[in-house]
This record gives structure tokens, sequence and C-alpha cells, in this order.
């Protein structure tokens, strides 16, 4: 298939999935369609509220299938939604949804519901009875007044309202308004959003924080000031020229972040760059970009053989999911699939695909807002991520790492372990002061220098203290003081020198040790490990590898089994030293595909580390 030759997907194969994963939610369905009871790990909100999740969140993606199809409807989509909502939203039925008043969770999906509802407004809306509309009015009305987290869920109350104001229901400009400025105060700038007060750089970048502004902009074009329109759409335009760069070569996201299991839903701000034009992103390199996405799950077993989107990432991985996720949670994917609005002959459609930046050519990039160095390299597809701006956390925090958010690496080829050992200490991609019964100190609540550096002020935590949900963020509990550690990392192709060194005039007990922790691999059978100069691992066709340089004199693998969502067994290459005050310690951490290019020479030089890469040029790193 010519205009498609990198992934063979067409609009025909994208409505065909969106279809069977519609049709497959059927048969876990109530009766009057307002319940639909999923198999699986339930959230800490408990059954209602996981039931609603799925109606809301797949009547969005019936939505969009009317709307792309201008109400062509085999399935009988709005018949069958239509019932859901007229029951679902009766105070007398059994199976009443608990409303956004009641239920927390519930604003969020009324969003869907509204959305839903705005799209395919002439087949489902038009034909409901009065009382019908009624009813569906009063409980959406419940969102009026309510107040809402300062994050992305002040979109929630805003596309609700909006709606309601179309239909003649309740709505509150104030509330509009309030929720308007909250979104503006995270912006961080070059299109990037924090999710929060908080470093929170993710993927509710894309799939919330730009996707509802412009949306909502078209339900209403009234109520949206043009000034703030055209920000909007100037920020997606420079948001989706760096995340286009966050796509590797096997079609995969960043997996860095929380709510992974929405998977797909990755690929919804470049849909919304298509549907509005407000990308300088080639039709051809959108469709590559989201179909990759696509086909990288259909690849991996997603939907499951009961064509059902599961707590996972390729299959069934319960432990990848927050306390608020539950089995309906991950049809939030759905909004991947936003594309499917517009018509076969819309340019996305029919140009041919065109070849994402990492499968063009070998580069490095700065993200200065997540405080991310970048490289992606043509011959395996990899994108990397060195990370010295993002914890989901504020500087002086002292919660333990989250392994989503603070590790120094990140990857599209390998995942962060997630088990409750991982979560207590940060064990992989990290450089860590090991206490001989504290085990490996944290660095959340870091202070970024730059790009690529930071000064950490380590500490231990006793994470056992915490009993509370998880969000994403670290652990809290008792926490132990540590010496403060400065990390500098330098980036190109495969590798990363990373360099550390422990404040000099910081107090260190001998038995103190200094480790530094690489990438970790994960397959079905355990990974191969070799242990020289250096230690190395390979598994799935990659390999990682850490190799002191400067100031160490020990190596190891750690080895774990069940602990994320790729495979069976994780190895972890790293190497130790005595912790020692002033010492400069200096190591190449790499990942590669098998066959990197030349590691670096490095050199320390005074307070300053020279690297020479392979192709002649030079870096200067120094701890300032």
């Amino acid at each position: 298939m010519t205009d498609a030759r990198f992934t063979g997907l067409t609009r025909d194969s994208w409505a065909a999935v969106a279809d069977h994963l519609l049709i497959s939610l059927r048969g876990w369905a109530s009766p009057e369609h307002a319940r639909i009871d999923l198999p699986g790990q339930q959230s800490a909100y408990g059954p209602d509220s996981d039931s609603l999740e799925a109606f809301a969140r797949s009547f969005l993606l019936a939505a969009i299938r009317l709307k792309g199809e201008d109400g062509k409807d085999p399935h009988d989509l709005a018949g069958w939604y239509a019932e859901g909502l007229r029951a679902g939203t009766d105070p007398g039925s059994a199976h009443a949804w608990p409303r956004p008043d009641q239920l927390g969770q519930a604003k969020v999906e009324a969003c869907s519901i509204a959305l839903g509802l705005h799209l395919s407004r002439p087949w489902l809306w038009d034909r409901l009875d009065d009382r019908d509309r009624e009813q569906i009015v009063g409980w959406l009305a419940t969102v009026v007044g309510e107040k809402y987290p300062p994050i992305n869920w002040v979109w929630f109350q805003i596309v609700v309202e909006t709606f309601l104001k179309s239909v003649g229901g309740p709505w509150s400009r104030e509330d509009i308004d309030s929720g308007l400025a909250v979104h503006e105060s995270l912006c961080r700038g070059h299109g990037w959003y924090a999710d929060g007060p908080e470093r929170a750089f993710d993927h509710y970048n894309g799939w919330a924080l730009h996707v509802y502004p412009l949306l909502w902009a078209s339900m209403d074009p009234g109520l949206c000031d043009p000034a703030l329109m055209t920000a909007w759409r100037e920020r997606l335009r420079d948001f989706l020229d760096s995340a286009v760069h966050l796509v590797g070569g096997n079609g995969a996201p960043l997996i860095q972040g929380r709510s992974l299991t929405y998977r797909f839903a990755a690929a919804a701000p470049f849909w919304i760059g298509a549907i509005t034009g407000a990308t300088d992103l080639a039709p051809g390199l959108l469709r590559r970009t989201t179909s990759g996405m696509l086909k990288y799950f259909l690849d991996h077993g997603v939907p499951d053989r009961q064509g059902l989107l599961t707590l996972g990432w390729h299959g069934e991985w319960p432990a990848i999911a927050q306390s608020y996720s539950g089995p309906g949670s991950p049809y939030w994917a759905v909004k991947g699939m936003l594309g499917l609005m517009l018509p076969a002959s819309h340019p996305v459609w029919t140009a041919a695909e065109e070849p994402l930046p990492v499968e063009r050519s070998d580069f490095t990039r700065e993200l200065a807002e997540p405080g991310w160095l970048v490289s992606g390299t043509r011959a395996d597809g990899i994108v990397r991520v060195v990370n010295h701006g993002t914890d989901h956390s504020v500087p002086g925090d002292e919660r333990a790492d989250s392994p989503l958010y603070a590790r120094l690496g990140y990857s599209t080829h390998t995942m962060p372990p997630l088990s409750t050992a991982y979560w207590a200490q940060p064990l992989e991609n990290t450089v860590s002061i090991v206490h001989p019964e504290l085990g490996h100190s944290h660095r959340n609540g870091f202070t970024t220098v730059g790009t690529g550096a930071s000064i950490a002020s380590t500490h231990w935590v006793r994470t056992t203290d915490d009993a509370g949900p998880e969000h994403g963020s670290g652990r809290g509990g008792a926490v132990v003081a540590g010496p403060t550690v400065a990390m500098v990392s330098a980036m190109r192709g495969s590798h990363e020198v990373r360099a550390a060194r422990i404040d000099p005039d910081a107090a260190v007990e001998p038995s103190y040790l200094l480790e530094l922790s690489g990438w970790p691999l994960t397959s079905t059978t355990p990974p191969s490990a070799t242990l020289d100069a250096g230690a190395e691992v390979r598994a799935a066709g990659l390999l990682s590898s850490v190799e002191g340089r400067i100031g160490f004199d020990g190596v190891d693998v750690r080895r774990s089994g069940e602990v994320e969502a790729l495979g069976k067994h994780t190895a972890i290459p790293l190497v130790r030293a005595a912790a020692v005050a002033g010492q400069v310690f200096v190591a190449v951490v790499s990942l590669s595909g098998g066959q990197p290019e030349p590691v670096p020479n490095v050199a320390v030089d005074g307070g300053s580390i020279r690297v020479g890469w392979s192709d002649g040029s030079e870096e200067i790193l120094s701890f300032g």
C-alpha cells in the first residue's frame, strides 16, 4: 500500500478498530445500556464510577463515528447510546449514574457525555423527546458552580457548561472564565503546559490541555476571545513540533508519566492539529505519527481477544494504573481516534505517509520547559529523554522519586519498573547515595540548573508510612536528609555522559556508596548480562550499558521479576563506588538497538568535564 508504506493503515482500518471496540462493549452492558461493567481491577471510586467511565468514554467514540460518517449509522450507535443516556440520567432508574455533584469522577465523565452530545447532535440530541432532554440537562447541570481542581479538570466544567448553554440549560460565565484563567496559568512556554503547579509534564499536555481548548472554541465561537484562540493555535503548533520528535520508529509514544493505560490517546493533539490546521506538520507526517501509534498497540495485542481495552500497556497489567483508574479508564484512548471526524477526502487521510523525524536522521534537541535532552537515532528508531526538569513535584519537596516522572531517563522502547520496590527506592536510571540501612536516596524536589543539569538535596523516605492514593507523584513518609549531589548530562546518539559530584562540604559516612544505574531492559526471558569494564545487558534486540569512566570501581546488574508491562524479567546495569565528598564521578550510559556508535571520550579538566563525541565535536560540562 503505497500511501501507507509505514503502517498499512487507512481510514477504513481505523474505523474498523473503532467499531470493534464499540460493539465489543455491548456484551458487558446492562439491558438499558446505562451501565457497562467491564472485568478487571476496580478503581478507588468503586463500580458505579467505573461503569460510568466505560459508558461515557465509549460514547465519545460513538459520537466521533457519527460525526465523521455524517450520521450514517449501521450499528445504531445513536439509538444504543440514547437508551443508556435516558436510563443513566433518570433518578428513578435502578441504574442511574452518580451525579457530578455527588462523585468527583462523574465531573470528568460528564465532559465526555457533553462533548459526545455536541458532536452527534443532529443524530441523537435533536431526536430525543423533551423529557429525555430535560433529564440529561438536569444531570449535567449539577456541575454549575462546583469547584474543580486547578489542573486539566477545569476543562470538564467549561465543556459541559458550554453545551448546556447551547441547549438552553443553566451555565455560568464565571465558571468558564475562572477555568480559562486556570488554564492560562498552566502555560510554561513553547506549547508546553504543566498540569498544575507542580513540574507535571506528561501526556496530559496533549490529550487534555491542547485538545479541549480548540474543540471548545468550535462549540461556541462567541465565548472565545479571538486573541486566546490565536495563542492556543500557536501553542499547539509549537508543541507538535516537539511532540513529533518524541515518537519512536516503532510507533510508541514516550513511555513516561501517569495514565499510560490511555495508550494511543497520545495521538490526540496531532489529530487536533489536522482538524484545526494549527500545525506546520505535513498531512503525511500527521498520518504516519497517529497511525504509527495505533499500529504499535495493535501489533502488541491491543485490544485483547474480547475486543476490550484493559488496564495495561500491551496486555493487561493493572500495576500500570493509578488509584483513580478502573476497567473503563482505558477508553480515554478514544481521544486518539479524533481523526475519524475527518472525511476520507481530508488530506491527512489521502496524503502518503511521511517518515517520522527519527526515521529521517539522528537528532538531538533540548526541551527547556520539561527540562529534557532528547536524542533520536535512525538506525534503531529509539527516542531517549534525559530528564533534569520533571518530577511531578516542586523544588524542595521531600517525597520519594516517582518512577513515572523523576528518573533521569525515559524512552520509547523501555518502561520504568513500577512494582512497590521501585516506588520505594529509585533502582534504575538514576544517581543515588546508598545508605547501608535506608537504601537508595531520592532526588525528588531537585533544583533545575539547566536543561541538562540539576542539584538534588538527596533524602531517604520511609514510604511504608504513606497509605494514601497513588496519583503519579512520589510516595511520602518519614524523611532522613542526605548530602547534596549535583548531576549533569550531555547526550548524543545512543550515549549519555552522566556526571555527579557530592557537595565538597557534605558530611559523608564511610559506609555510603554512590550508585549510578542505567536503562532497564525487559523481556519474557531473563536478559543476558556481561560484567567487564562496565555492565551490559541485552534483551529484545536492545543493548543497555553503563561504563564507569571516572571515580567508579564496581559494576553490577540488578535483576527483578514481574515489575513492568513489557515482560517478566528485567535487568539494569549499574556502577558503584565509595561516596566521597567533592569527588567527580563520570559514566557513559547507553541504550541502543544493539549497534551503538563509538562511545565518547571523557576527561576531567579542573572543575569541568570535556566530552569528545565520535563525530569529532566537543562539549564541556560543568557543575557550575
